[in-house]
């Protein structure tokens, strides 16, 4: 069987010089509109006092109506704590809100929903736990960003119990989103079916847990893990927590070793760390391999490289073809949960989600064209309308 090749790139990197960058985040990025007039006496006594007493006592009477009368149904909170943003690391919670605020505008952007970024300088679980439940009447879900692992676990799996809302930990959740639907659609292309893929993740963080775990729920059942020390199996008795779980869940064949072990007759390389892979373990994949090297600003691989030995290739980057990005789906994931009044994200929403989004790339398939551009008008519709259509009364 032949397989498709991958074409060089077209697209050249974007250059921006950095007084542009500051000079557009400067002051932020975010700023409070009103949408009601106050041109009157009239409009004031209805917005404010005495009018919006009326509202207040009728939400005082019946909870349920703070939904319809205040902006909390359509409110995220962007919480940070600053201590896995983007590449950079541990940098803090100010230096994150650059970071958080531009996950608000894409929010609006892309999903027509308001969002406040949060960055907290505490990193306790417990701590940021407690503030948050205290402040959850003012917003009507969570984004977690930018929280290393392993506390984001935890986290997130806690504050899914306090809060009756969405909360969903976009690192991990999103990446694994975007990639299934890539994924999906790559297998497509080079002529294969899922279930029967070897899979190697590089990175065992909080993404590389979440792209696992969706990749398994979707029906792949031959997936590795690698962390920094190598493969993870159920003979490595260091392992604790969330590597020790997935260490009994993955790698049925035991492998051992790192990539140049891993990758033997693989079929799919996604890359979610900071390693850097060399050309020959890419080279000895399976025939019609598919590598996704996420990692930004530099990928595991060069695309360009990877490209000799892989049929289909993707990055995080936009500069190149197929880019992973979130943005494909954590705008209409939570619009589509908050529309519907979930009080859950569950599986099946982030399976629906991406589904939503292999579609809408499958009638332009290519090795080049394996997942929607992120300004593509037609995803956070799809995915939002997706989302809700899986949600469960009373989840």
């Amino acid at each position: 069987m032949s397989f498709p090749t991958a074409t060089p790139p077209v697209q050249p990197a974007v250059s921006i010089a950095d007084e542009e960058i500051f000079a557009a985040h400067e002051g932020g990025k975010l700023s409070v509109a009103v949408d009601r007039p106050l041109a009157s006496k009239r409009d004031l006594s209805i917005a404010y006092t005495p009018g919006v007493a009326q509202v207040s006592r009728a939400i005082a009477a019946d909870p349920d109506l703070a939904r319809t009368h205040t902006w909390a149904s359509r409110l995220v909170a962007v919480v940070s704590d600053g201590t896995a943003v983007l590449g950079l690391g541990n940098i803090g919670p100010a230096a994150s809100l650059p970071v958080m605020e531009g996950k608000s505008a894409l929010f609006k952007t892309f999903g027509g929903l308001d969002s406040i970024p949060i960055v907290l300088n505490t990193t306790d679980v417990d701590e940021i736990i407690e503030t948050l439940v205290r402040i959850a009447p003012s917003f009507g879900a969570v984004n977690l960003e930018d929280i290393a692992a392993p506390r984001c676990f935890e986290l997130e799996r806690r504050l899914i119990e306090a809060l009756d809302m969405p909360v969903m930990h976009d690192d991990q959740h999103g990446t694994a989103v975007v990639a299934l639907a890539a994924l999906e659609n790559a297998a497509k292309v080079v002529g294969k079916d899922l279930p029967s893929l070897r899979v190697v993740i590089a990175g065992a963080g909080a993404a590389g847990i979440a792209v696992a775990e969706i990749l398994l729920t979707a029906g792949v059942r031959d997936v590795v893990l690698l962390d920094s020390k190598g493969a993870l199996h159920t003979g490595r008795g260091e392992l604790s927590g969330m590597k020790a779980e997935f260490a009994a869940r993955t790698n049925p064949r035991r492998v051992a070793g790192g990539t140049a072990e891993a990758l033997v007759g693989a079929d799919v390389f996604i890359g979610v760390s900071s390693s850097t892979v060399p050309e020959e373990h890419i080279a000895a994949m399976a025939e019609g391999s598919i590598v996704f090297a996420l990692s930004n600003p530099d990928p595991e691989v060069a695309p360009d490289v990877a490209r000799r030995h892989a049929a289909v290739v993707a990055t995080g980057r936009s500069d190149y073809p197929n880019q992973i990005n979130n943005v494909l789906a954590f705008p209409g994931i939570f619009r589509g949960a908050l529309d519907a009044g979930a009080r859950r994200i569950t599986p099946a929403m982030k399976l629906a989600a991406a589904r939503a989004i292999a579609a809408l790339a499958q009638d332009k398939l290519s090795a080049d064209y394996i997942v929607p551009s992120p300004l593509d008008p037609r995803v956070a519709p799809a995915v939002t309308a997706a989302v809700a259509a899986a949600v469960v009364p009373g989840e």
